[in-house]
């Protein structure tokens, strides 16, 4: 298993793991794949707005067309931010010297130069983007980006399905949420705490037998807990996980989770997630609505007080979504900003911890070595994700959280 300080090195080694800026070795093998940056409704034609990701500033702006464009997040004369000034058509203006840049970070007039053509050298980053149920997606590496087929889900495009994305910003390291997702026995134990909402009661505190294997796009997790509790993760590499929760009330579908965490810095991270539920009745589909509409919003970060010195969960009737932050918040941003993995001290229930940081460990070594990384894609077929039987369930939110409370 994997023990602290257990060769010469460990420490570093455990260092790689937090580490995203452009000129680390976890910088340049996230920078091979497409992430989410931003909600699709951040930012409105003819405007533009800073992005912040993997240790670097970067300028969103969408053109009077509706197409959104990603750049460098600085004006190229003076480096001052850029999302400060105007869209233009297809092109973005600089506030301070009237620079302008199209999609693809090209300078393309500097207004007091008075010149008939500006040097080709002068430019700005520009990267990929690609719209995916309502985000944006951005390719931050070098070289051609590889097709958009690794974040996808056929679940999220199912004719008539219902899409509601979330994202929040929490001051903690991106790999903790990470290990998070690859950590089955957490649920039996965080997502009782504070408040058990219908997650936590569908998944119940049995311990469960564990198993963990690779495939083409990520690893499958396996957790079960009794004949009838099966629970499975599906995880994409490198940074997305995919699970099921149960819908607003009894007899609602259950909906599919996609959640993504995106390093902002080294101690700052950004979840993304796509609450996607298959069309039923119309109150179903207006209750799903409904509550995200109301309680989209929530961000545990903000929240730090309440949750850690007053144990204060989210209002009752936020019983999903801002539950389910808020207890996995508490849990993981209890490790601290960046956790010290050299204290740790993991046991066999630890296996999808343990399996994550040795893909990592791989890939990171290939990278170093020239050699190449595994070719990670989309599953070929769709992994089938079964619900848990619980307790039984009022037909009230509001009362079977006062319940369980």
């Amino acid at each position: 298993m994997d023990m602290p300080n257990a060769a010469p090195g460990r420490a570093e080694q455990l260092a790689l793991l937090t580490q995203t800026a452009p000129d680390t070795e976890m910088g340049r093998l996230l920078r091979r794949f497409w992430h989410p940056v931003a909600l699709s409704s951040d930012v409105l034609p003819g405007h533009a707005v800073p992005v912040e990701a993997l240790g670097e500033t970067f300028t969103l702006f969408r053109g009077e067309s509706g197409t959104p464009y990603l750049v460098g997040g600085r004006c190229r004369h003076r480096q001052t931010l850029l999302h400060t000034g105007w869209v233009q058509g297809e092109k973005i203006r600089c506030i301070y010297h009237g620079w302008q840049f199209d999609g693809s970070g090209r300078c393309v007039q500097r207004p007091a130069e008075k010149e008939a053509r500006v040097p080709p050298g002068c430019r700005i980053p520009g990267h990929p983007v690609h719209e995916y149920c309502g985000m944006v997606f951005a390719y931050l590496g070098e070289g051609e980006a590889p097709a958009f087929e690794l974040p996808r889900k056929d679940v999220f495009e199912v004719p008539g399905v219902l899409i509601a994305v979330t994202k929040e910003t929490w001051r903690i390291n991106w790999f903790q949420q990470i290990e998070n997702s690859l950590d089955a026995v957490h649920v039996s134990f965080v997502h009782q705490a504070l408040r058990v909402g219908p997650f936590g009661d569908a998944v119940t505190t049995m311990m469960p037998d564990l198993s963990y294997v690779e495939n083409e796009a990520g690893i499958e997790q396996i957790a079960v807990r009794a004949h009838d509790n099966v629970r499975k993760s599906d995880w994409t590499f490198p940074n997305n996980n995919h699970v099921v929760v149960p819908g607003l009330r009894k007899g609602d579908p259950w909906i599919d989770f996609g959640i993504w965490m995106v390093p902002q810095d080294d101690e700052h991270s950004t979840r993304f997630t796509i609450y996607a539920m298959a069309p039923a009745d119309d109150d179903a589909n207006e209750r799903f609505r409904a509550y995200f509409r109301e309680f989209g919003g929530y961000n545990a970060d903000e929240h730090y007080d309440e949750l850690f010195h007053q144990r204060k969960a989210p209002p009752e009737e936020d019983f999903l979504a801002g539950l389910i932050s808020a207890q996995d918040y508490v849990a993981q941003r209890g490790q601290g900003v960046v956790a010290d993995r050299r204290l740790e001290m993991l046991g066999k229930s630890d296996l999808g911890v343990v399996t994550l940081r040795r893909v990592f460990w791989r890939e990171l070594d290939a990278l170093r070595e020239g050699r190449p990384t595994k070719h990670w894609r989309k599953r070929a077929e769709p992994l089938s994700l079964p619900m848990q039987p619980g307790r039984q369930r009022d037909d009230s939110p509001a009362s079977t959280a006062a319940t369980a409370s």
